[in-house]
């Protein structure tokens, strides 16, 4: 069987520490209760793929997203990510993979992520190709997958900044490999990006404060 490994990487929904930028529009529940949201809906689209095992790695506790298991292909897999900066957590997560086909990573802060996305990343890598990648408009990446894991593509990268896919490009270059990125996504993180999101989620707003 052709089995792609799903890695989520994700914070605990804990109000003050996720989504900061947002908390000035959000207020700290909010933006809370949003990362919660978002964790939910990733770890729904990767269950739905049925691409392969699926694992939340979470930090800086292990939590359980509120979600239902009876159409998953697979369980759910909950990990604690290790402390160290974005590459060796996203190496972490790559390198526990035991499906011999591949594996990729994601966040959870893409909310047009689709299951075609993470069908597609498969099929990619079934097809041949080494490693496939869904850019984000800020310069980085949302989604790396790869056949086989090669710590150079992540080490001593200058996270957080524009020139991260750029730089990825150079490294897959440098190894030689095949890879596709056949479309540019866009994650939420800045007050602009929530008004892109509730355009698209109207209910959202909503959906975050009824509790309150």
């Amino acid at each position: 069987m052709f089995e792609v490994a799903v890695h989520i990487l994700a914070k605990a929904p804990m109000p003050g520490a996720v989504k900061t930028r947002l908390i000035p529009c959000l207020g700290p529940q909010g933006a809370a209760r949003l990362q919660q949201w978002m964790t939910k809906r990733t770890v729904l689209t990767a269950l739905r793929a049925a691409i392969g095992p699926v694992t939340l790695w979470c930090t800086p506790v292990l939590f359980q997203p509120n979600l239902s298991h009876e159409t998953a292909a697979y369980p759910l897999i909950l990990r604690q990510q290790p402390d160290g900066d974005l590459g060796l957590r996203m190496g972490t997560a790559l390198n526990s993979t035991t499906t011999a086909s591949g594996s990729l990573v994601i966040g959870t802060d893409c909310p047009i992520l689709t299951v075609g996305h993470l069908q597609q990343a498969s099929q990619s890598l079934r097809s041949g190709r080494d490693a496939f990648f869904l850019p984000t408009e800020d310069g980085g990446y949302f989604l790396a997958a790869m056949r086989r894991f090669h710590p150079m593509v992540f080490d001593d990268m200058a996270w957080s900044t524009q020139r991260v896919m750029t730089d990825t490009r150079t490294r897959l270059t440098a190894l030689g490999w095949r890879w596709s990125e056949p479309e540019t996504v866009w994650d939420v993180d800045r007050p602009e990006d929530w008004q892109r999101l509730i355009t698209l989620f109207p209910n959202l707003p909503l959906e975050l404060t009824k509790n309150d």
